[in-house]
């Protein structure tokens, strides 16, 4: 039977979150997301508090700046660089005091190498990416980077057993060779699948074993190369995964989790069955017993909530939660 961290008939989101206000935020997630929190993602903050931003705050060695066209490797830390971890150490102090006490699984997310090579810029104005060198120097940095936060995370809620997702939406473009360059006529050449392979395992083999979690909300999912790189989920938009069915029972059959993204990110009218359906059809499609359903699937949102308004918010991840607990009766 697969160890997970968390329970069977949890829900939980993806990370991003409307408003500024960290201390909300958190206690919005432990109040919805009781079996599977996770620390919140404020990008209405402004730059810095974005996924980006974010993630390059954790680099070990390497400082970033924001430049016209985003953010872009610096000579020296400046105040861009200082925001972003400000954002960051207010995330944690809010999530450490509405946590106290608390016993359990919790998600953090970061940025994944490839995403971040793809828009993080060398200081002459190309992606990262393009550059093999400065592209293992990047995933490097950002693997020792994510060990010292979870360190951090773990010791600010010590009965937390941590749960790592690693954000690549960017991932297909990057194995497809389709990365802009900086004139917007060309792009980069694609990288190899076993490059990609390798680089996303160094940084997932930071996480604790269980709790490896990759998050690509694209159509073209390169789900066996997750698996590959030692993901132990896969967090996927339900709605944009097509016939993927062979590779997505392979996933199940070894143990991998299925975090299924089912409801709308931006404020729209759903019911219960709008995230109950679709999973039912895919588990059905599967062939795989009811029974098993709710320690192998996960629901979440379709993808961040930052564009959302907080009670659409607050809505969407009540409703994951009643989903959850639905399936996990069915497995009574």
């Amino acid at each position: 039977m697969t160890d997970r961290p968390w329970p069977a008939g949890s829900a939980t989101g993806i990370g991003s979150l409307p408003g500024t206000d960290p201390t909300q935020a958190a206690r919005l997630v432990f109040d919805e997301l009781p079996d599977l929190p996770h620390l919140p993602e404020l990008p209405a903050r402004g730059a810095g508090a974005d996924m980006i931003g974010r993630a390059a705050g954790l680099l070990v060695d390497l400082a970033v700046e924001i430049a016209p066209s985003g953010w872009r490797l610096a000579s020296r830390p400046g105040r861009d660089l200082r925001r972003a971890q400000d954002f960051l150490a207010r995330d944690l102090d809010a999530l450490e005091a509405v946590a106290d006490g608390y016993v359990g699984a919790l998600k953090v997310q970061v940025t994944g190498p490839w995403t971040l090579a793809a828009n993080i810029e060398v200081p002459s104005g190309h992606r990262v990416v393009g550059d093999p060198g400065a592209t293992r120097d990047l995933a490097e940095s950002l693997a020792e980077g994510l060990r010292a936060h979870l360190s951090d995370v773990g010791s600010r809620v010590p009965g937390a057993r941590l749960v790592v997702q690693v954000d690549e939406p960017g991932l297909p473009s990057v194995l497809a060779g389709h990365v802009p360059t900086p004139s917007g006529f060309g792009s980069v050449r694609a990288v190899s699948a076993e490059v990609v392979e390798q680089t996303l395992r160094a940084v997932l083999d930071v996480a604790p074993a269980g709790g490896r979690v990759v998050h690509c909300c694209a159509s073209d999912v390169p789900i066996a190369l997750l698996r590959a790189a030692g993901a132990d989920a896969l967090a996927v938009d339900l709605a944009l995964l097509g016939g993927q069915y062979d590779a997505l029972g392979e996933a199940v059959d070894a143990g991998t989790s299925l975090w299924l993204g089912v409801l709308p990110t931006v404020d729209a009218e759903f019911t219960r069955d709008t995230a109950r359906e679709p999973i039912r059809r895919l588990w059905n499609a599967l062939g795989f017993p009811v029974e098993e359903l709710a320690a192998a699937v996960v629901p979440t949102p379709a993808c961040g909530l930052a564009g959302a308004t907080p009670d659409y918010a607050r809505r969407v991840l009540a409703t994951l939660r009643d989903v959850a607990q639905n399936m996990l009766e069915l497995a009574s």
